[in-house]
């Protein structure tokens, strides 16, 4: 029997140029996909749509297979022909490039490609699979986060006189005040903040398709309830709980996107006179930083953080970054 590929020469189902969804984006297979016949062509699909739910995680391996498909091609490789050494020189020059966290993600990525087309009998071996990633150790995050003093002057510095500003001071809130990642506050819905008992909790969409619940401070709260009162989404149960602004510059339908979070925190930051590096993760490292300096237990701050390991939430306390006169001092000679 003869399969029919022609509805997946493209890459819509694979990525979305915003958010990493499985139904936009236009474009064509690389060619040492499609070049090595009809069987590669639908693993290779197959490999990012059914395989990997997580969509960031999709959306960066796609980034990465592709980089490594057109070094491929530029050097007339076919598919089948890849061998540990080609992988191997490739890694090689990536990591002249870009940092090592990134090389071992694209090697990941060319890896588990190639153990599904393994699998998939399009070639014979993996061969990225015996090719060492180079190492990297992390003692401490490279994250920048901002003082009690610099969030709080964010937070005042926010216009809340129209529905732009209740957002934006809502979302801010509530990745200093409960350690959230951008990526879980952003895919809540109206119904993820609730009544638990006589505290309002929120529930957090994590990684792999957890939810992680925990009340939620009594200042971000009062931020979050003026957002919804004023949006006049509280009936929204199942609807995107921060959405992208229309051209009138109210409230669309739509869930607001990372990279327009981003930008949104770029131009707050700089308009509070705050570093140009602060971005949408220095909110989770400055609410731990701060908790800790505050008293706060490491072992607490990993369940709020939700991390599996406290070595993970060490790396975000930044209270022993700077070097102080005292521990200078202390070399008496």
């Amino acid at each position: 029997m003869t399969l029919c590929y022609t509805a997946f020469m493209d890459t819509s189902l694979i990525v979305k140029p915003m958010g990493g969804q499985l139904t936009a984006a236009v474009g064509h297979l690389p060619a040492l996909v499609v070049n090595a016949g009809e069987r590669a062509q639908f693993r290779f699909i197959e490999f990012f749509t059914a395989n990997i739910r997580n969509p960031n995680t999709r959306a960066a391996y796609f980034r990465a297979v592709q980089k490594f498909c057109l070094w491929c091609e530029l050097r007339q490789l076919a598919l089948e022909r890849v061998t540990p050494v080609h992988v191997a020189l490739y890694i090689e020059e990536l990591g002249r490039e870009i940092s090592v966290p990134s090389v071992k993600q694209h090697l990941s990525a060319i890896s588990r490609l190639f153990d599904y087309l393994v699998t998939g009998h399009v070639v014979a071996i993996n061969p990225a699979l015996s090719v060492t990633a180079p190492r990297y150790q992390v003692n401490q995050g490279k994250t920048p986060v901002l003082t009690a003093d610099e969030a709080r002057q964010l937070l005042e510095s926010i216009d809340t006189g129209k529905m732009a500003g209740l957002r934006d001071k809502a979302i801010i809130a509530l990745m200093v005040y409960s350690f959230a990642r951008v990526g879980a506050v952003l895919a809540m819905n109206v119904d993820d903040y609730f009544l638990k008992g006589k505290r309002w909790w929120i529930r957090l969409h994590e990684k792999g398709g957890k939810y992680h619940e925990m009340p939620l401070h009594h200042k971000a709260e009062d931020y979050l309830d003026a957002y919804i009162e004023a949006a006049g989404i509280v009936g929204a149960k199942k609807q995107p709980l921060f959405r992208a602004l229309n051209r009138k510059r109210g409230l669309s339908v739509n869930r607001l996107t990372r990279r327009d979070c981003l930008m949104m925190v770029k131009r707050r930051a700089r308009n509070a006179e705050l570093p140009e590096t602060t971005c949408n993760h220095t909110f989770r490292g400055t609410g731990i930083t701060v908790f800790l300096e505050n008293g706060g237990k490491l072992e607490d701050a990993q369940r709020m953080a939700n991390h599996a390991s406290a070595k993970t939430t060490k790396l975000y306390d930044r209270r022993s970054d700077d070097v102080t006169v005292e521990m200078v001092e202390l070399v008496r000679i």
